[in-house]
This record gives structure tokens, sequence and C-alpha cells, in this order.
């Protein structure tokens, strides 16, 4: 029989203490009644130990009273009822449909919390993901079962890029495809930015989305990444789907992580941020991947906006070591009005070699990859070189790469937000460019895929 509690102590922000308890164990739902009200308010507990519990609320506490409050401990951690009927639909970040249609009827009902694979029963990330965007698709390839960040900044259009690699994303073998988007802390026109852009486009039929605003409880916040991920591994692994989830904004889940462990009163860590908080990215990111003997997978593009574009800082940083790569976001290509402005120098998928080739892209995928990024780094160089001794001092040969540069910028970064390339389109684009260059600083495509591919002056 569920037990109820007067015995709160103290309100705190998102938390407050039930004292005398008895049998309460860790992540156990709280149902909190406060004096004069019918509904009653949903937390969870942090913390049980000497007869005290730590009870975090998933909504406001803003105006509450311990004094004739009673707290119930129902005996179950937080569950989320699943069903392939949450395709097509919208839901927010206590799992509840915000579409207007009514509930789902579950088929199952499966803790949030989840666990990362176990490394045994891990198979390795293989196989094409095309997001329909050629600086990723041919540059830093998507694998199925991999996660891969983009690391933005401050005013840039990731949530423009979030939604263009949710809509256009596909797998070419046929396999079912699903589509998990989170939003985690966004503003009220970016929620409804998400929802429209799905909508119009008809996306929104292989795809679910929970959004979570900055006025939302800070405790859904956390608990919004969770719910995408138990979703995901449901079609994954139940329904034999291909799933890639897409999760914005990360800085915000660790703002909001910081913001209840400083109401704990815990020691921080780096810039204030708690100390475990590696720990938690790696609870969330490890759930990523393909099972031996299962035909689904779930695959991760987390997107989180660096501080001050600093790439050093606590988030991207711990991302990065948990993560295979990232896409990274520049601003000076941006002020050049270029979109996406993917920065390809830095960016990097780790597992791009296990999802190209003959029989997944094109044979000539690795040669033109590996020409097109070492043309632009001697392209961006040579640039850099005619800025210090001007343009006159530049030989024929840096004249080209130094233009190859420029068209790679204008042509092949750049594309719309509603252009949506094919990796074949994106390997021609490339054959293209490299006609810029003389034919002798091809070193990196094959001889016979230069006379198959490539298009004479």
């Amino acid at each position: 029989m569920q037990k109820e509690y007067k015995s709160i102590t103290s309100i705190a922000g998102p938390l407050l203490v039930v004292e005398g308890v008895e049998g309460v164990k860790y992540e156990e739902l709280v149902e909190i009644q406060m004096p004069g009200e019918k509904e009653t308010r949903l937390g969870k507990v942090l913390e049980a130990s000497e007869g005290k519990a730590l009870v975090q609320m998933f909504e406001d506490t803003r105006g509450s009273v311990t004094e004739g409050a009673k707290a119930r401990f129902i005996g179950e951690s937080m569950k989320l009822g699943v069903s392939t009927d949450m395709l097509g639909r919208v839901f927010n970040g206590s799992g509840k449909p915000i579409d207007g249609q009514p509930d789902i009827i579950p088929e199952k009902r499966l803790d949030i919390s989840g666990a990362a694979i176990n490394p045994y029963s891990r198979d390795f990330p293989n196989d094409f993901i095309q997001t329909g965007i050629s600086t990723i698709d041919c540059l830093n390839t998507l694998v199925r079962g991999q996660k891969l960040p983009v690391f933005s900044g401050s005013g840039l259009p990731h949530n423009r890029i979030a939604a263009q690699i949710a809509r256009q994303a596909k797998v070419n073998d046929g396999s079912d495809f699903a589509v998990v988007f989170a939003a985690m802390g966004v503003t009220f026109e970016e929620a409804e930015f998400f929802k429209a852009e799905f909508e119009k486009t008809g996306a929104i039929e292989k795809a679910v989305l929970f959004l979570n605003t900055a006025d939302d409880p800070v405790v859904e916040r956390i608990a919004i990444p969770r719910l995408a991920l138990t979703t995901a591994e449901y079609l994954a692994y139940e329904k034999e789907m291909h799933v890639l989830v897409v999760l914005t904004d990360l800085t915000n889940y660790a703002e909001a992580l910081r913001e209840v462990s400083a109401a704990r009163k815990e020691v921080p860590g780096r810039r204030g941020y708690p100390g475990y908080l590696y720990t938690d990215l790696a609870t969330i990111y490890e759930r990523a991947g393909r099972i031996k003997g299962r035909k689904g997978s779930v695959t991760q593009i987390p997107i989180l906006t660096m501080p001050e574009d600093d790439i050093t800082h606590p988030i991207p940083d711990l991302t990065g070591y948990i993560t295979e790569g990232q896409i990274v976001m520049s601003r000076e290509l941006y002020r050049k009005n270029i979109y996406p402005p993917a920065d390809v120098l830095p960016s990097l998928s780790r597992l791009k070699d296990k999802g190209i080739g003959e029989g997944k892209t094109r044979e000539d995928h690795s040669g033109v990859m590996n020409q097109l990024y070492a043309s632009y780094a001697r392209g961006k160089d040579v640039r850099e070189l005619a800025v210090i001794l001007g343009e006159a001092a530049l030989d024929e040969t840096d004249r080209a790469y130094m233009k190859f540069a420029e068209a790679f910028e204008d042509q092949y970064i750049r594309q719309g937000e509603h252009e949506d390339r094919d990796i074949i389109k994106s390997l021609t684009i490339g054959w293209d460019l490299l006609t810029i260059l003389p034919r002798e600083e091809l070193k990196r495509v094959k001889e016979e895929h230069i006379a198959k591919y490539m298009k004479t002056k």
C-alpha cells in the first residue's frame, strides 16, 4: 500500500525534503498534494538515506508551502508508454501528447532510465545514413549506430540544421527508418518552428517529437533525452527500425543539471558543473548503437552550443571524449552568408570508413573525400599566404588552389535549407570542383576513377 507522509520540511527551488520515510528507493516517483489544490504534482526521489528523501519536482514549486502538504511514494520509477502510434505525434517533457490528439494506447511501459548497451552485445556501427547535406554525407559520413555531435555557437543556425537533418535523413536499402527529435530548453518560437517544419514537409509521419520550452520545469529538461532514447530503443530493437535521434540543445540539458546540483548544495566541478557531468552525458550517448542479432539501430546526433565558441568548455570537451567525432559550425562561414556553415577541417567522423565504398555509397567515395579535404586545406593555407605576400607572389598552382577553396565554400559547403542532395550528387559536385586543379595535383583519387567520373574541361 502506498504510504502518505505529511512531513515535508523544506522546499528549495525544484527540490523538497520529506522526513521520517521508510523503504523509499532512488528514482521512485512521488505525488505531492499541496493544501487547497485538487491536482497532485509529480516528482522523483534523488536521494534517500537515514529516514530522509530528497525529491526533485517535475513541476514548478513557486507558491508551494510545507504546512499541510502531503507526499505519497508510488513505488515505481518513471516509465514511458510506448507504441508505434507515437510516430507522427508531439509530446512534452513528461511524455504527454501536446498536439491536441488523444493519448496513445501503449503496447509497453518502459523505464526511461534505460542502460548503456553491454559492450559484449554491441555490433560495430556499419552502413550509411544519408542526411542530404554534402559536408556530412561525403566528408564526415554518418554511420548507423554512431553518435556524431554538432558543435555550434550562440546565434548560429543549428536549429535549422537539426530540422533539416531530421527531415531529410534516410537509409538507402529500403529498411524501416524513423526519427526521434527532442528539443530541450528552447524558446516557444523555436518549438513552433520545429513543429511547423515537420508538419509542412510531411516528415512528421516518420517522426516522434519531444518538445520542452525554456519556461517548462527544469526536471523535464533532464528527463527529455531519456524519453527520446527509450522511444528510439523500442522502435529499433523491438520493431526493427533504424532510428536517428536528434537532441538539441545539450547545453541546456547540462545547465539544468548544474541548476539541480546547486540546489542540492553539491561541490561544483569545472565551471560550476557537477563533477558527474561526464558520467551523466555518457548515460545518454552510450545508449546509441547496434545490438548483435537485432536488425534495428539507434544513431545519435546531439547538438550543443559552445559557450563563447570555446571548444575546450566542459560540455563539448567531455562530449568529444564519449562520441565518435564532431561536426563543427564556423562563425566565419556564417558571416559569409554560407549555409550550413560547417567547418570541414576541424570536423571529423571517426567511423566514416565503415559507411562508405562500393555497395554502401560508391567506389570513388573515399578518394573524393580525401582529395577534397586535402585540397581545401591547401587552398585555405594559400589564401592566408596571399593576405601576407599578395596574390602576385603566388604561382599558377597556388592560384588554382585558392580558386578551388572559394568555389568549394560557395558550391559545396553552401546549399539551400531545403536542398536535399543524395550522395551521388554530392560526389558529382566534388568531381566538378576538382577540375579546377591541375591533373597532376589529384594524388588521392585513383586514375580509373578520374577516367570514369571526372568531366574533362
